[in-house]
């Protein structure tokens, strides 16, 4: 399981990484991933200080710079 969070992580940051910020919602439909997986791997993105959480029902998503 971590793998696969590690992994999902990744598609992630690319995914942000081309696209900048997007909402939560984008990113799980753009993402051809459970939507429980991908909570998981911004998680851990979040976590490790990777990307930016902004509002309060469908948070805006970005990578930090």
């Amino acid at each position: 399981m971590i793998t696969e969070i590690g992994i999902v992580a990744g598609e992630i940051w690319h995914y942000l990484d081309q696209h900048g910020k997007v909402s939560f919602s984008e990113l799980v439909s753009s993402i051809d991933k459970p939507r429980d997986l991908i909570l998981m791997s911004l998680g851990w993105l979040a976590r490790e200080g990777h990307v930016i959480l902004e509002g309060n029902e469908d948070y805006l998503v970005s990578l930090r710079k």
